[in-house]
């Protein structure tokens, strides 16, 4: 049955190509064609491979496409001709040109396409300016010998899109609300354009619900061309404030096209209010304290209620209220809420520091030595407060007491009283007054023994006066410390002299006098107490050995006595317990004897 179709249509063929060959070859006898069996045979086997071996190329819309013939032998001796035809819109055939042996070729084209082929050497068909009009099947026709040949080939025509665009954007997403945020089109392609949405360069996925895409696709009635339309309708939540949405188009004639990043501002209702307490540090009396009030809606809001220690105060076009100079009252809750709705509220504590101090006594206390002085320290502070001492600027464990005053007691005292950053300070000045008293008046050999060195120490204030009564050399006097001073004198007295020193001051004035020797006595009582040192020495001596000879005859003579004694005991048979009685006696009174000897 697929056999005699094909016949059929050979037959059809043939006809049509002896029409034309006959009006192309015009006064030609159709014997000299010579179509015997054979070219018969040919013609059919050709129309069989044009059935069944149907070729396909793709061309770019408005350039000029090449369709091969795929002739090998297109220079052949025995190629008699070439001829392009194409398939009309209607299933017609329609001629393009035709090139005979050692001719031209031949235009035979009379529609838009008798200006727009040609064909080059290899039998190829050149169509320049390509439309979608040109997406049909194009024959290549060729007689060699007693052979005839079909090949036909399809042409396919693409077109990237012009361009990208969205249009329609809206401004602001509302949370939770479907919107649509814009329409996406890739203009004028073929076949259609893929239109794709991305959010933050990731494929948005249409649920139905939260994302929908409806897409669309207009053909253009002149072109043909087609636009793909996309529109997104997308449910915005909190976190797309600074989501980034683009749209990409994607064609197999051309690289994928893409939108700028757009990004949508996202409305949403106030959830919360804060109440922040912006200040350098702790709150102090005197401070100015800034009150910002916030909201985590979308447009956030411009106007709030301040609650200002029971009063309202309404503040428009700002979020901020300014406490200037606050004072220890100033302390206690603070409030802000919006003014369309008094329930979103915030509330903070502001405490405000302060610190007050009273030191009695101040200035300069000028006291009499051995008085007391009160000293009392009052503070009034928002906290415990810590409190130093310093007495002429060097730090005390302490605070000071004076129930009876020295000299050593004066100096500047200052205090400081501290509560965090506050810091308050007061001071007062102690002076201790009194006659001056001579501690100390000595005298000392020089380090060389060839002078004599005088030491005067006093005490009293203000700081006393000392006086001589005997010239000297190298005076020396020491600071004036806590009220003592001491006076040196160097001298080198020829005769015994009374020495006396007088320390004096606005109070009174004391004195106190010291014998001092000439070196020369000195040197003669230091002779003579040497002397008198070894004759004690001496006499001492001779005791000891007196009373240790006496001690060994008592000892003899008592040994001697005992020794008769027994013996005589011996001779005479008496009771030995009398001699021992006496014996005991005799011994007690050695031992008393001994004892008086040692003394």
């Amino acid at each position: 049955m697929t056999i005699i179709v094909n016949f059929v249509k050979f037959h059809k063929t043939l006809q049509r190509i002896i029409n034309s060959t006959q009006n192309q070859l015009g006064s030609v006898p159709l014997a000299r064609m010579h179509f015997s069996a054979s070219f018969v045979g040919a013609l059919f086997v050709a129309t069989i491979y044009q059935v069944s071996g149907l070729s396909k190329i793709i061309g770019q819309y408005g350039t000029t496409i090449v369709v091969p013939c795929n002739n090998h032998g297109a220079n052949s001796k025995d190629l008699f001709m070439t001829k392009w035809k194409y398939e009309k819109r209607d299933g017609s055939s329609g001629d393009l040109l035709v090139k005979k042996q050692d001719q031209n070729i031949s235009i035979i084209a009379t529609d838009d396409y008798k200006d727009r082929v040609s064909m080059d050497e290899n039998s190829s068909l050149l169509i320049s300016d390509v439309t979608l009009g040109d997406q049909t099947t194009f024959t290549c026709m060729i007689v060699e010998g007693n052979d005839i040949a079909e090949k036909p080939v399809q042409v396919v025509v693409q077109k990237a899109p012009s361009k990208l665009e969205i249009s329609g954007q809206v401004e602001e997403l509302e949370i939770g609300k479907l919107t649509t945020m814009g329409n996406c089109r890739a203009h004028n392609a073929n076949p259609a354009a893929d239109v794709t949405w991305f959010k933050n360069k990731r494929p948005l996925v249409a649920d139905g619900k939260g994302i929908v895409v409806k897409t669309s696709v207009e053909v253009n009635s002149t072109t043909g061309l087609s636009t793909t339309s996309s529109i997104l309708q997308y449910t915005a939540e909190k976190e797309d404030s600074d989501t980034q949405f683009t749209c990409v188009s994607h064609h197999p004639a051309g690289d994928d096209l893409a939108t700028a990043p757009e990004t949508f501002t996202v409305t949403y209702p106030t959830e919360k209010v804060s109440l922040e307490i912006i200040s350098d540090g702790p709150v102090l009396e005197g401070d100015n304290v800034t009150l910002k009030c916030k909201a985590d809606g979308n447009p956030p809001p411009t106007s709030f209620n301040f609650y200002i220690q029971g009063a309202v105060v309404k503040v428009e076009n700002s979020d901020t209220y300014i406490l200037t100079d606050v004072t220890r009252d100033s302390t206690g809750e603070y409030k802000c809420a919006l003014i369309d709705n008094g329930n979103m509220e915030a509330s903070e504590n502001i405490t405000v520091n302060y610190l007050d101090m009273s030191l009695s006594p101040s200035g300069k206390v000028v006291k009499s030595a051995g008085e007391s002085l009160s000293l009392t320290l009052q503070t009034d502070a928002s906290g415990e407060p810590k409190v130093s001492w310093t007495k002429d600027h060097k730090k005390l464990d302490k605070q000071p007491k004076f129930d009876k005053l020295t000299y050593s007691d004066s100096g500047l005292y200052e205090c400081e009283v501290a509560i965090g950053t506050l810091v308050k300070k007061d001071s007062f000045e102690v002076v201790v007054e009194g006659p001056p008293v001579i501690r100390r008046l000595i005298k000392q050999r020089g380090e060389d023994g060839q002078h004599k060195v005088l030491v005067c120490e006093a005490e009293g204030s203000p700081k006393p006066s000392v006086a001589w009564s005997i010239n000297g050399t190298l005076p020396y006097e020491s600071s004036f410390i806590n009220g003592k001073i001491t006076h040196k004198l160097t001298i080198v007295p020829p005769v015994n002299l009374t020495v006396s020193c007088t320390v004096s001051n606005d109070l009174g004035q004391a004195t106190k006098a010291i014998n001092v020797s000439t070196l020369f006595e000195e040197v003669r009582m230091d002779k003579q107490d040497q002397s008198d040192e070894n004759d004690q020495t001496k006499l001492v001596v001779g005791i000891v050995v007196g009373l240790l000879l006496a001690t060994l005859i008592v000892g003899l003579a008592y040994w001697i006595y005992m020794k008769k004694s027994k013996q005589g005991t011996w001779k005479t048979g008496e009771n030995e317990d009398g001699s021992s009685e006496e014996s005991k006696k005799l011994e007690e009174k050695l031992e008393d004897n001994s004892q008086k000897a040692e003394v």
